[in-house]
């Protein structure tokens, strides 16, 4: 990714239908890559995270899936894990939440700028900073295996509204 471009908050304002298709379209792409299956379940699961725009919780899911008529808390379980490990979403931890990966068709860590206010987020997915965390890591000898960034403010729509009259 270039680091320098201007990151886009994923909300609900944009061409949805558009935005699902691909979601769809990656993670079918990224599960025959990797010769693992792409459920019925599993991608209801998917389309339940990326339909939102914003972090959605395990609960939440359930909720939904059981209105759908199916779902038991393991079966949802099994199929966030499976999505986490295909990097097809991503979990942020402070809000015990799920967002869809931007960029699924290769290996990366998040780091995120999540809106306090309307839960819109960004994914930065910057090198440098995963490349920075490594080998501070690597000096103090431990070994990384995964991190997730999250920082916490408010996004640009949500400032231009608190400066309003």
């Amino acid at each position: 990714m270039s680091e320098s471009r201007h990151l886009k908050f994923i909300s609900g304002d944009h061409d949805h239908q558009r935005c699902m298709a691909t979601a769809l379209a990656n993670a079918e792409q990224v599960c025959l890559n990797r010769r693992r299956r792409f459920t019925a379940l599993r991608r209801r699961v998917f389309e339940l995270i990326w339909q939102q725009h914003k972090p959605i919780g395990a609960y939440e899911v359930l909720e939904q899936l059981q209105k759908d008529g199916r779902a038991a808390p393991p079966t949802v379980y099994r199929a966030l894990d499976f999505l986490l490990e295909l990097g097809l979403v991503h979990r942020i931890a402070s809000m015990n939440a799920y967002v869809g990966c931007v960029h699924p068709e290769r290996q990366h860590e998040g780091q995120f700028l999540i809106c306090m206010q309307c839960r819109a987020f960004a994914e930065l997915d910057s090198e440098s900073i995963t490349r920075m965390i490594d080998d501070k890591a690597q000096v103090n000898g431990f070994e990384v295996h995964r991190h997730t960034i999250e920082i916490l403010g408010l996004c640009p729509k949500c400032q231009a509204e608190s400066e309003e009259p």
